[in-house]
């Protein structure tokens, strides 16, 4: 058996499987792997700047430590337009609407464009103020602010990307866009040294240099993915004459996406409160707390690519009108994903000193990491199930629902049980501290209650009163609000 043939077993075209028809189990798989590797390639494209900043100074490296979470938000803030796009191209696909497919998806890049260049301009000007608000030292902050306004002066490309993927996946194609990350990837490798250190003819710019080379390597892959879809001969297709913005159309995108801005912001804004929390123990803790996100980082990547993969079968179910098939999804992806993230929780727990060692020699810190790691581990399998049900919500067109479920998870019961536990003094409550142990509690309680809340509110069924077009209200909005699906022209 040769190469081609090895990756064929693994990586299987749309063309290949059915999503509305026959086996559930395999349509899932091939849609979720190739996600996965996705995911593994950004996680390279970030680690190739950390590696090479490394190289340059420490406050390089400080400094786009500041800037990644900035970054996080800014796409955050913008994320509901990729998945409003996902979610209607997946179910006019589902209901055989081609037409009406190539108009939401043309539609979908006009808004993503506006809304990065708003995005991109107001970043601009505030990340100076905002980097300085989260405690960047003055050695550190203009060297933050540089990396972020290069960054936001080319974020209609790198949310351009993240379109393109998210209209290819909304058709069944995860392939196409694993294969133009990769070719990012290798080019942001390839041209960071370059621009970071001044080799050959290029200026030494440091920290913009890091910047300079990820505009470009996703400005490529911007243009690559415009191309694919423009001949429409991979996935789904656009028209230029579709993508002149359609107002009324975009009451629709913004109905679906404005909920799920608000959960990726939500989870930004948790993860930099959680820190907050963090920094009021000593430096061990916080190290030890950040090597442990960062083993998460890695082990949830099956979890959220599932949920995606689930978010396209849904929303080509729904549009199919198979409701009941997008439920046998949604239930064997989160039993799947309990019983192997259950047992990735069972390894770290066995080998989480050895994990932590990994990635420090202080013998404190690993102490903290392996303590973390064992109180979290046992409930790894409880985010695989939320994950596939608010991927299930999310392809349905309930964008609320699981941000609701989301910010409850974490706003409503993680940060107060962490600062309940961990320094109730400051929470007001007359029980003894648990110190750090307390904010580790408070990731398993709320991992195992996130589980809890997405599985019933599930069974409920409200989501089945989803249009299979998204043509009906979306989470309670009123009936004559329909999203009008007259403005869709159709190709003569």
């Amino acid at each position: 058996m040769g190469i081609g043939d090895t990756i064929s077993l693994v990586f299987k075209g749309r063309e290949e499987f059915e999503l509305t028809e026959g086996n559930i189990g395999k349509p899932l798989f091939y849609l979720s792997v190739p996600i996965v590797v996705t995911n593994l390639l950004q996680t390279a494209y970030n680690l190739a700047d950390t590696l090479w900043l490394g190289r340059y100074s420490t406050e390089a490296l400080a400094a786009i430590s500041f800037a990644f979470p900035m970054v996080f938000l800014l796409f955050s803030l913008g994320m509901g337009v990729t998945v409003a796009g996902s979610v209607l191209v997946a179910q006019h696909v589902g209901a055989d609407e081609d037409a009406e497919a190539k108009y939401a998806a043309s539609q979908t890049v006009s808004f993503a464009v506006i809304v990065s260049l708003i995005l991109g301009a107001v970043g601009y000007f505030v990340v100076g103020d905002l980097l300085g608000l989260l405690g960047a030292s003055p050695d550190v902050l203009p060297l933050a602010t540089d990396y972020m306004r290069v960054i936001s002066s080319g974020l209609v490309f790198m949310f351009g990307f993240f379109v393109f993927t998210a209209l290819m996946r909304g058709y069944g194609d995860t392939i196409t866009p694993m294969l133009v990350m990769l070719l990012t990837v290798v080019v942001n490798i390839v041209i960071d040294p370059f621009l970071i250190f001044g080799w050959w003819i290029f200026p030494e710019l440091g920290v913009a240099g890091a910047a300079y080379a990820t505009i470009f390597s996703r400005a490529l892959a911007f243009v690559v993915g415009m191309a694919i879809m423009l001949r429409g001969t991979r996935g789904v297709q656009i028209s230029p004459r579709d993508m002149v913005p359609n107002l009324t159309y975009a009451r629709k995108i913004v109905r679906i996406g404005v909920p799920a801005s608000i959960e990726g912001t939500g989870r930004s804004l948790s993860v930099n409160l959680m820190l907050v929390i963090v920094g009021l123990f000593p430096t061990t803790v916080v190290a030890g707390y950040g090597i442990g996100v960062r083993v998460f980082s890695v082990i949830f990547l099956p979890a959220i690519a599932v949920a995606r993969g689930v978010e396209t079968m849904t929303g080509q179910n729904i549009g199919a009108d198979k409701p009941d098939r997008a439920a046998t999804a949604a239930g064997l992806a989160a039993k799947t994903m309990f019983a192997i993230l259950g047992l990735l929780g069972v390894v770290t727990i066995l080998a989480a000193r050895p994990i932590a060692a990994v990635f420090t020699a202080d013998p404190a810190v690993v102490t903290v990491t392996a303590d973390f790691l064992r109180w979290v581990a046992p409930t790894f399998g409880f985010i695989g199930v939320m994950r596939a049900y608010t991927g299930s919500f999310r392809g349905a067109g309930k964008t609320m629902t699981a941000a609701a479920i989301s910010v409850t998870m974490l706003g409503v019961i993680r940060l107060p049980v962490a600062l309940g536990l961990a320094r109730p003094d400051i929470a007001g409550l007359p029980i003894p501290s648990l110190g750090s142990t307390g904010i580790w509690i408070s990731f398993a309680v709320s991992n195992a209650a996130g589980a809890i809340i997405a599985y019933l509110w599930y069974r409920r069924g409200t989501w089945r009163d989803a249009d299979p077009r998204g043509q009906t209200p979306i989470d309670g909005e009123d009936g004559d609000e329909q999203a009008d699906s007259a403005a869709v022209p159709t190709d003569d």
